[in-house]
């Protein structure tokens, strides 16, 4: 067997020994609230489609007029002939529904994430990142020139000290970590910026669409304005794609110098569009933050005496198991009742937190919740440790 043959297949048989093999599921309307595979329809609550957007008809109906006007790819990068009017159209609706003077799309909010790291930081910077910020911000963290410094996860005071050691910085935090659904002291953490003459950069992956008045994010609900903010279309806003706002110097720096941005195809203008009009929906239409509101509502009412329920104010609510056997134990045991939950499970989380990722969507119903708490209350009166599986 050759090395990389070797190497793989010794990986691929350590990870599957510790129960963390992961595995692809095809299924059929993994975009709504309902998941079919095997021709067995399941309550879906493992997507991130916290407004119900990604299969919205008007949405659909809009991406598919575009696409006789603009055609299915862009067929260039940005710099090339891949920018359009609609790619303009959408920055601008960007700036002005954010607040900022520049919009740079990029294809996925990894990519996105990448680019602001690798492109801002040199190699006599610090970079300080929350402990749990997603894996695009750490590895491009790891490979960049910069010194970077981890602090515990929504720590200000470590923040503090950290700042007062090392002098200007850029800090890094999200607005919602995914995996626990809580939120960053913004305020805080931008306070601490200003005082140590730093930049404060916020990933509102999951905060945009769902916080703030008229769904401008984790941000602008505590009055925060970060030098830089990545926003991603691929959840709340329920298409797919990213952008960095900045400013427009910091925004011309990056169309020169962001590799992720000048080396790639530009996004589908067709797919532009739809993004566009998602957003002019997540500013008018209040129902779906309403219902979202009243869902949540709903989840503690149902979920909140059992022992594993974390309370969070967003959609996204961790429901703690422990060990990575009693998560799979309990994600089988849901989907033969007919709920579709995901396991996540170390790496991803730290060892003994296991959970079930559940994440709401406007589209539920306060009946299909009650259900789901009724299977997990169900398995945890028949599976109270880890010895009785």
């Amino acid at each position: 067997m050759l090395p990389f043959e070797s190497r793989i297949d010794e990986a691929l048989q350590l990870r599957k020994e510790q129960g963390l093999l992961r595995t692809l599921n095809p299924v059929a309307g993994g975009n709504t609230e309902q998941i079919i595979t095997d021709d067995k329809a399941f309550v879906n609550f493992s997507s991130n489609d916290y407004l119900g957007l990604a299969s919205d008809e008007s949405i659909k109906s809009v991406w598919k007029l575009a696409i006789d006007d603009y055609g299915v790819g862009s067929a260039a990068s940005p710099m090339v002939t891949g920018h359009s009017l609609a790619h303009q159209a959408l920055q601008q609706s960007l700036c002005q529904w954010l607040g900022y003077e520049q919009a740079v799309l990029f294809n996925s909010g990894f990519s996105a994430n990448q680019a602001a790291l690798f492109t801002l930081l040199e190699k006599n910077d610090t970079l300080l990142q929350d402990k749990l910020n997603h894996a695009s911000l750490m590895e491009a963290g790891m490979l960049s020139p910069a010194k970077m410094q981890r602090f515990p996860h929504n720590n200000t005071d470590k923040l503090r000290t950290l700042l007062e050691k090392n002098g200007s910085s850029l800090v890094v935090t999200e607005g919602v970590f995914s995996m626990d659904g809580d939120t960053a002291p913004l305020d805080d953490i931008a306070t601490l910026c200003q005082q140590h003459n730093s930049w404060l950069m916020v990933d509102d992956a999951h905060g945009i669409g769902v916080l703030g008045a008229q769904g401008r994010g984790s941000c602008h609900a505590l009055g925060v304005k970060p030098n830089i903010l990545v926003v991603t279309f691929g959840k709340a806003v329920g298409v797919q794609g990213a952008a960095i706002l900045c400013d427009a110097q910091t925004g011309e720096y990056l169309y020169q110098y962001a590799r992720h941005f000048v080396y790639s195809t530009a996004m589908p203008a067709a797919q532009a569009v739809a993004i566009d009009h998602s957003i002019q929906l997540i500013q008018t239409q209040a129902w779906r933050h309403t219902a979202l509101a009243n869902l949540q509502n709903s989840y503690t009412e149902y979920l909140g005496h059992l022992p594993g329920y974390i309370a969070t104010s967003t959609p996204i609510k961790p429901y703690l198991v422990g060990s990575s056997n009693r998560a799979m134990h309990l994600a089988q045991y849901l989907r033969e009742q007919g709920f579709w939950t995901t396991a996540i499970r170390p790496p991803t989380v730290p060892q003994g937190s296991a959970r079930i990722r559940i994440t709401l969507s406007a589209k539920h119903q306060p009946h299909q919740i009650k259900g789901l708490a009724e299977v997990i209350e169900r398995f945890e009166k028949q599976y109270p440790n880890e010895d009785s599986l």
